[in-house]
């Protein structure tokens, strides 16, 4: 028998829908695999597809050319390693989200995935049939386990391969990021290791779809949970991993432990990757967003110059007479510092145009609100305008504190495509901004040092929709807003919670109230970066019309 077993784990990042596309990465893949002496070359979960497609597997005409992708792969990849690929697969009438094992020229082992994900941002029971519980594949003599991503969250399929034979247990996965989620992974690893007794790889694939990020960080324990290898967070990359036969079975030999980040940097590297890939995948080569000297929309310049470079973002600055002075300086400061390109579009004419053609039909009003929301929605009517022209995306700038309580004007500052800091609440876009400052990295495409001046971090936030305008005016401060959403929304709390940490029965009922009737806007709001489990869009879906409130 042999002593050896060396595979060739590809940390890669496929497109949803590109099944040629993908397919060439694997043959990339493959190739580097058999030039390295690799055993086995072993690709992620639904690599073939990309992931998460959602429904666009289940159409027949898709899933069946994903399978004859795989069929291809199989006689192209014929001389050489054992090619292991994630893949929809259809049979007797059902459908499955399986791992195919391809070795001299055809689909030699299919895995089928029996623990079907049904909470947060996946679906996959109304999508997949689930696969009986089964044994390992055979690669050579030697007998591998692959539980199918959420088939490692839970005991029994480990145990039933390690019953049946597995040797160790590869793992692919489609993982999506969420804070500090290594940490969860780790745990069920270490817990599927000690169960078993045997080694445990963990491989997760990478790259932006949509709001998710997968965020990669491969690894490999041994038995006893000793970390064997790790690789980066959020990079493609290609990594060898030998195991070596003993008198106890299976042992991962020492490979290299790739550091992990912060929090703070990997919240910001997720934003960074979602807006890079949202673009590249679909084909939006530049950007523009509103500057209007608050915090939030200097966080969003900085990330989108750090996605895509600063020669591809254009800031407009569209002033009214509320705009303060203050206001102005900031954000050009903020574009030069940049380096992005800076245009200056008053709208008081345009204002005053609408104005004058709502006056009839307004005479005898108060000014107010409905006034206020015309400047915002002005703006983006040229904002729009500019993106329509020039074929650039446009991005919202509002942060998860003001999406949660429809502090926003929807058709106004709510339009555009994307939103990076969409999950991201107030008080974390300060620490944020300021943690880009004082850090650099080389995946970062906008320059060194400080982008965003301590002027645009600290004054008070305000639309400057009137004069003397504050946020505070309308809402609670925001470490007492944020502490209210974390409560109701992320936790799923109540009002006697949030009394019990402290606030007010009252202001968390208003902010209660505020994150239901917001709902019709969130629903057609921009996608943005999950960075909680908590996110909206997915992984929390409410109903638009909804009278029931909290009576605690």
């Amino acid at each position: 028998m042999a002593d050896s077993f060396r595979i060739a784990l590809a940390q890669l990042n496929p497109v949803v829908g590109d099944l040629e596309g993908n397919a060439a990465k694997a043959r990339v893949a493959w190739q580097q695999g058999k030039e390295a002496g690799a055993d086995l070359v072993a690709l992620t979960e639904m690599f073939i597809t990309g992931y998460n497609a959602q429904d666009l597997v289940m159409k027949p005409a898709f899933h069946l050319a994903a399978m004859d992708q795989v069929r291809a792969l199989a006689a192209e990849c014929a001389d050489g390693p054992a090619l292991a690929i994630g893949c929809p697969w259809a049979e007797d009438g059902r459908l499955y989200n399986a791992y195919c094992i391809l070795k001299d020229g055809k689909i030699a082992s299919r895995m089928l995935k029996h623990h079907l994900p049904n909470d947060t941002v996946f679906d996959e029971v109304r999508i997949f049939d689930a696969g009986p519980l089964g044994g390992p594949y055979s690669v050579g003599n030697t007998r591998v386990g692959s539980p199918i991503c959420e088939d490692g969250w839970f005991e029994d399929v480990a145990e039933t391969q390690a019953e049946t034979g597995a040797e160790f247990l590869l793992i692919p996965n489609g993982s999506p990021y969420f804070r500090n989620k290594m940490d969860v992974r780790l745990n069920h690893m270490v817990a599927r290791s000690v169960e078993t007794g045997l080694p445990v790889i963990y491989l997760n694939m990478v790259g932006g779809q949509d709001d998710q990020v997968f965020d990669g960080g491969t690894f490999a324990i041994n038995p006893g949970g000793a970390l064997a290898l790790r690789m980066p967070v959020f990079d493609e990359a290609i990594t060898q991993i030998d195991l070596e036969r003993t008198p106890e079975g299976w042992r991962i030999q020492q490979g290299e432990i790739a550091p992990l980040p912060d929090e703070w940097e990997q919240d910001y590297r997720c934003m960074v990757q979602s807006l890079r890939d949202y673009c590249g995948k679909t084909g939006f080569g530049k950007v523009l967003l509103g500057l209007s000297g608050g915090v939030d929309s200097a966080l969003v310049a900085a990330i989108a110059v750090d996605a895509l470079g600063p020669q591809n973002v254009r800031c407009v600055m569209l002033p009214s007479e509320y705009t303060s002075q203050a206001s102005l300086d900031d954000a050009e400061a903020v574009a030069k510092a940049l380096g992005v390109r800076y245009d200056y579009v008053p709208i008081s004419k345009g204002r005053a145009a609408i104005t004058e053609t709502l006056a009839p039909l307004f005479e005898g009003t108060e000014p107010g609100l409905t006034e206020e929301n015309i400047q915002s929605r002005l703006r983006g009517l040229l904002l729009m305008a500019l993106s329509n022209k020039f074929g650039e995306m446009l991005l919202t700038t509002g942060n998860k504190s003001e999406v949660a309580v429809g502090y926003a004007t929807i058709y106004g500052d709510m339009a555009g495509g994307y939103n990076p800091i969409k999950d991201l609440y107030k008080t974390r876009v300060f620490e944020t901004c300021r943690w880009r400052n004082a850090n650099h990295r080389d995946w970062m495409m906008g320059p060194e040092g400080e982008v965003i001046r301590p002027s645009v971090i600290d004054k008070p936030p305000s639309a400057e929709l009137r004069d003397d305008q504050k946020d505070s005016d309308s809402l609670p401060d925001y470490p007492e807003l944020d502490a209210i959403l974390d409560i109701l929304v992320d936790r799923d709390g109540s009002i006697a919670d949030c009394v019990a940490a402290g606030f007010d029965a009252e202001t968390a009922r208003r902010v209660e109230h505020l994150v239901y009737v917001s709902e019709y806007k969130r629903f057609q709001s921009a996608p943005g970066a999950r960075l909680t489990p908590r996110a909206f869009w997915l992984d929390r879906r409410y109903p638009i019309v909804n009278r029931w409130r909290d009576q605690a």
